[in-house]
């Protein structure tokens, strides 16, 4: 333990979800420097960017694998997040994982720092489903977040009693969303869940603005989207103020007003500015890399099994509150917090629980249902 400490830190800087690599990278490495510090140990930041390629994921943790680094923190998808875990597993590495993500797995190589469904899905419907109704409009990224966030909307929107009104996916990057807002208008649905990813995301609560402009029916008041995989960081690349009023899903947002908070805020503002806001996922990359540094050192050793004891076997102060990782399923208990945009491009928080223990395969809750055709815009 006397070498140098290396941590892999994997994210994509470009491509549809660029915006959340670069504030996943920057959270990253501002953990590595303030632990370097606290530690006085010598902490060795080994950054790839894969440039959104599921190839270049893999090229990624290869060379950081060959290269001793035992510990990854990254993959923002979860297409890259399972094209990687196989590599992961095969070298005997540790996969730090911090983005919300869809649920339904649990792996012995990965920490899920993540929210899952019942984090963040779940109690956002159970927010809106009184105060709205329950008679959504679904709309996805063509890929696996998408099918399953929506599969388990179809779910719970059938145990509450109401009706699915619309369902419909893009591929990522498409911008053409004209067809699900006609749509949208027609059928006047309770609220609009949307797990559009990037910049199809963008041009989708544009065009609701703009619905809402034409019939106040649509105005966030009325019928709100939701999102859970929304940042702070992503709220610039979209027409100033054709987010506000819109709600989204996540275990931190920037204006959290613990004292916790404030000091990581201010420490965050000396290496990065005080313009910049702090999204969901800089603050979840920076308690990845920072509880994944605790627990070597309190391992006395980065060997992976070593270090994943260590993590089960303790709370651990965190950004996040008291951080507690399920020994079975590896996966972190999260507090729940819902944000309104606002006027000045953050989240005001509108409704919060304490930390939810995570529940990846749904086990309290029943899951069965029949197939259901996915539109294809």
């Amino acid at each position: 333990m006397n070498d140098a400490l290396k941590i892999g830190i994997l994210y994509s800087t470009t491509g549809p979800y660029g915006a959340m690599g670069v504030d996943a990278r920057d959270g990253a490495m501002l953990a590595v420097e303030d632990n370097a510090k606290k530690s006085g140990r010598v902490i060795e930041p080994v950054f790839y960017d894969p440039h959104a390629s599921l190839q270049g994921y893999l090229d990624g943790a290869q060379q950081m694998l060959r290269a001793d680094c035992r510990h990854i923190v990254g993959t923002i998808t979860s297409a890259a997040r399972k094209e990687v875990i196989p590599l992961v597993e095969k070298h005997d590495g540790l996969l730090w994982y911090m983005c919300p993500y869809e649920g339904f797995e649990a792996n012995e190589s990965v920490i899920y720092i993540g929210g899952c469904p019942n984090q963040h899905l779940i109690p956002a419907f159970e927010y809106l489903i009184p105060r709205f109704g329950a008679r959504p409009y679904l709309t996805g990224a063509n890929y696996v977040w998408g099918w399953e966030m929506n599969r388990l909307a179809r779910e719970l929107i059938a145990n509450a009693g109401g009706e699915i009104l619309g369902e419909r996916y893009l591929p990522l990057e498409e911008t053409s969303v004209e067809r699900i807002i006609t749509e949208i208008a027609e059928r006047r649905p309770s609220f609009v869940l949307n797990n559009l990813i990037g910049p199809s995301s963008y041009a989708f609560l544009e065009a609701m603005k703009a619905l809402g402009e034409k019939d106040p029916f649509f105005r966030p008041e009325n019928c709100p989207v939701v999102s859970c995989d929304l940042m702070e960081c992503e709220l610039d690349l979209i027409a100033r103020g054709a987010a506000t009023g819109q709600l989204c899903a996540a275990s931190y947002f920037d204006t959290l007003d613990t004292a916790e908070n404030r000091d990581f805020k201010s420490r965050a503002a000396l290496r990065y500015g005080r313009e910049r806001r702090i999204s969901s996922v800089f603050a979840s990359a920076y308690v990845a890399v920072d509880l994944c540094v605790a627990a070597i050192l309190a391992a006395g050793t980065d060997e992976p099994q070593a270090v994943r004891r260590e993590v089960q076997g303790r709370k651990w102060p965190s950004l996040l509150g008291a951080l507690e990782i399920d020994g079975r399923t590896n996966h972190a208990a999260l507090p729940f917090h819902l944000g309104r945009i606002n006027d000045d491009n953050g989240f005001d928080v509108i409704a919060s629980r304490p930390a939810l223990a995570a529940d990846p395969y749904l086990t309290q809750r029943g899951t069965a249902m029949p197939a259901k055709l996915r539109v294809v815009s």
